[in-house]
C-alpha cells in the first residue's frame, strides 16, 4: 500500500505541474484579452464622441439657418423702414429689428459653443485614435510574443504529459478512479501531506489515531473533512522521484 501511496504523491506533483503550465498559459491568455478589452474600450469611446460630434454639427447647421434667417428678418424690417409713413408702423418694425437682432446674437453665441465643444470633442477623439494605434501595434507584438511562449509551454507540458501516462498507468484502477475522482473535486489537489496533526488541504486537525495510521502508510487514509488522500510528511522533504 505504501508503494501505492508513493505513486500517488508522484502523480500528484506531476498534475500539480501540469495545472502550473495551464496557469501560465491562461495568464498569459488573460493579458493579451484585457489589453483587447482596453483597445475596445477606446474604441468605443471614440464611436461615441463622433456620435456626439454628428449631432453637434446637426444642432450648428440647425443654429446657423436660425441665424441667417434671423440676419434676413433684420435687413428685411431695416428696408421696411424707409417706406413706412405712421409711427406706429415704425415702431412695430423696430421691436422686430431689435427681437431678430438679439435672436442673431444669440444663435451667434451657441454655434460658437458648438464649435469649442466640436474642436475639443475631435481632439479627443485624435488623442484616443493615437492610443489605440499605439496600443494595437504592441498588442501585435505581444500576441506574437505570448503565441510562442505558449507554444514553448505546450512543448514542455508534452514531456510531462508522457510521464503522467506512464505514471497513472501503474496505479491500480480503483486508486487511479478515486484519484481523478478527487483531483475533479478539490482544485486539483487530491493527495495533500499531513504536517504535525494538519491536513494541508484544508488546514483542519486530524484525530491522533488517525495521524499515526497515515504515518505507517499501511492503507488509504483520507482526510474526515475534504476527503483528500492523506501521506505523512516528514520533517526532511519527501524525495519523489521524477
Amino acid at each position: 500500500m505504501k508503494e501505492e501511496i508513493l505513486k500517488l504523491i508522484r502523480l500528484q506533483a506531476i498534475d500539480s505541474e501540469i495545472a502550473g503550465f495551464d496557469h501560465t498559459i491562461a495568464k498569459h491568455q488573460a493579458g493579451i484579452a484585457s489589453r483587447e478589452q482596453a483597445i475596445a474600450e477606446k474604441q468605443e469611446a471614440i464611436t461615441q464622441f463622433r456620435t456626439k460630434i454628428e449631432l453637434l454639427n446637426q444642432k450648428q447647421a440647425e443654429t446657423k439657418a436660425e441665424h441667417d434667417d434671423a440676419g434676413a428678418r433684420v435687413k428685411d424690417r431695416q428696408n421696411k423702414m424707409m417706406q413706412v409713413q405712421t409711427s406706429r408702423e415704425h415702431q412695430a418694425l423696430l421691436k422686430e429689428i431689435e427681437e431678430n437682432k438679439r435672436l442673431v446674437k444669440e444663435t451667434e453665441d451657441r454655434i460658437l459653443q458648438f464649435i469649442e465643444q466640436i474642436e475639443q470633442l475631435e481632439q479627443e477623439v485624435a488623442a484616443l485614435e493615437n492610443l489605440c494605434a499605439g496600443e494595437q501595434q504592441l498588442l501585435a507584438e505581444e500576441v506574437e510574443n505570448v503565441d510562442k511562449e505558449i507554444q514553448r509551454i505546450e512543448e514542455a507540458k508534452k514531456s510531462v504529459l508522457g510521464r503522467r501516462e506512464a505514471e497513472s498507468a501503474a496505479l491500480q484502477g480503483p486508486h487511479l478512479k478515486r484519484y481523478t475522482m478527487l483531483l475533479a473535486k478539490r482544485d486539483g489537489l487530491a493527495v495533500v501531506a499531513v504536517n504535525g496533526s494538519v491536513c494541508q488541504g484544508c488546514y483542519m486537525a486530524l484525530p491522533p489515531q488517525q495521524v499515526i495510521e497515515v504515518r505507517k502508510a499501511e492503507k488509504f487514509n483520507l482526510c474526515p473533512t475534504c476527503q483528500r488522500i492523506l501521506y505523512y510528511k516528514e520533517d526532511e522533504e519527501v524525495q519523489v522521484e521524477s
